[in-house]
């Protein structure tokens, strides 16, 4: 089994060649910190906007080396986000028009990598998150409810469990979310193309080059300065590496293990024709994907987080961790119990305190920034990236009047109260599974309790 070595999706694709780090003092129009989605979907709508801007987007190690190009590749039209607390500061109607425009960021990607030939195995499907517990059920018939008050009636709805097991069998399963107009990806493969279709646009890559600071009009790295009235901040989960951001979202672990491919008579048991993309809703949830050559992948949070916003070391993650994934994958798909499993490894995302993501731009100090998004940035980076690019150039968008845009909360707490709590939520979180496994157990105050704990809900 390979351990790290960033991610199995690039074990699958091959390491990228590395351009060239930046090659001393340097200007710009717009300077791009992070060449993972955000960064590189920003250069993109700049581009398409204003040809002319000379963009140069900077990276520390290679274009998607982060959560890019590790996730679980689920384009999903989801963000991380709370009603209540954008309600604080907005309307139901300002709240419904950011649900419709992360509705149409499936479609939008789809047709950036058909306009742009990026061949990144995308396939058109359905979500499907599996209720397993009576508990379990409670939470789905909430979550389907909310979604579809805030306007996704139209693709959203309650699977029984008999319908479910038409498309895949997993053991228990008392009935399922199904999320239309989602797609399956290949997230290096989508990061990869992105990237070069940017550099196609005339946009400067360099990479190898840490930023050691980043002030109005300057960024400093440790190859020489960029000089830039605009400067955006795309760094996601590693933001808390960035000087002087170190509390402001903290890096969440989340791992994934991938199977040998299957055999058709395993298929054969398992259903998942389809190629759905498939989750649960214990607390302490997971997410699931058939790749194109017949494996599965399984991801969750394993070991949420390192203390002091510690990163992984080139994806590997711990023994425990693989451990976790694997009884995932043999409690879900049992008939793949005897597969060999092929590959592991970890990456980090970002999570604000009020975990809601966010995107703005000061127009007074040209300091734009993008991120937290809890998980879900395949489909949030997108709309990040347009929603940058609008106000960057001036242009008065729907897109920037979206109620995440300039949003601000607190810095997480100093350590040790943050690992503490971080760690705290997730261990609650996990005892609530085990005490919702009880039979006839309803739903677990503990999972309320830790979700409070971070302000989760």
């Amino acid at each position: 089994m390979k351990v790290g070595e960033v991610s199995f999706w690039y074990a699958d694709l091959g390491l990228p060649y590395r351009r060239a780090p930046l090659a001393g003092d340097r200007t710009a129009d717009v300077a791009i910190i992070g060449a993972g989605y955000t960064g590189l979907w920003a250069a993109w709508y700049l581009k398409e906007a204003d040809p002319t801007l000379d963009i140069m987007v900077i990276e520390k190690d290679f274009a998607g080396f982060g959560a890019s190009g590790r996730n679980g590749g689920w384009l999903t039209g989801g963000f991380a986000w709370n009603h209540r607390r954008y309600l604080e500061t907005s309307s139901e109607h300002a709240v419904r028009a950011m649900v419709e425009a992360m509705n149409g960021t499936v479609d939008e990607v789809i047709r950036v990598a058909e306009a742009e030939g990026i061949d990144a195995d995308i396939l058109r499907t359905d979500e499907l998150m599996v209720a397993t517990k009576p508990a379990q059920v409670g939470r789905m018939r909430d979550e389907v409810a909310h979604r579809r008050h805030w306007g996704e009636e139209d693709r959203v709805f309650e699977m029984t469990a008999a319908d479910l097991a038409e498309r895949v069998r997993i053991p228990g399963a008392l009935g399922a979310m199904v999320v239309t107009n989602v797609a399956r990806v290949q997230p290096a493969m989508l990061v990869r193309g992105l990237a070069a279709a940017v550099e196609r646009a005339g946009v400067r890559i360099v990479e190898g080059t840490c930023v050691t600071g980043y002030e109005k009009g300057v960024v400093t790295t440790d190859r020489g300065t960029v000089r830039a009235p605009v400067i955006l901040r795309c760094t996601e989960g590693f933001t808390a590496g960035v000087p002087g951001h170190k509390r402001e979202w903290l890096p969440l672990n989340s791992a994934q293990i991938a199977t040998e491919p299957l055999p058709a008579e395993i298929w054969e048991q398992i259903g998942w024709q389809g190629h759905e993309i498939i989750g649960d809703f214990a607390n302490a949830y997971c997410y699931c994907q058939r790749t194109r050559e017949g494996r599965i992948t399984v991801g969750a949070r394993g070991v949420p987080y390192r203390y002091g916003s510690n990163l992984d070391i080139n994806g590997a993650p711990d023994a425990e961790t693989v451990r976790r994934l694997t009884a995932i994958l043999h409690r879900h798909f049992p008939a793949a119990a005897e597969a060999k499993i092929d590959h592991a490894w970890c990456g980090v995302l970002g999570v604000p305190r009020d975990w809601c993501a966010t995107v703005g731009l000061d127009p007074a100090t040209g300091l734009g920034w993008a991120g937290g998004y809890v998980g879900v940035g395949v489909s949030t980076s997108n709309l990040a990236g347009r929603t940058l690019a609008d106000l960057v150039t001036g242009r008065d968008s729907d897109l920037v009047h979206l109620p995440w845009v300039n949003r601000r909360v607190k810095d997480w707490e100093p350590e040790p109260f943050r690992w503490l709590g971080v760690t705290g939520m997730y261990a609650l979180l996990n005892a609530a599974d085990r005490r919702e496994d009880r039979p006839g157990a309803g739903p677990s105050r503990l999972a309320t309790l830790g979700n409070w704990l971070t302000g989760r809900h």
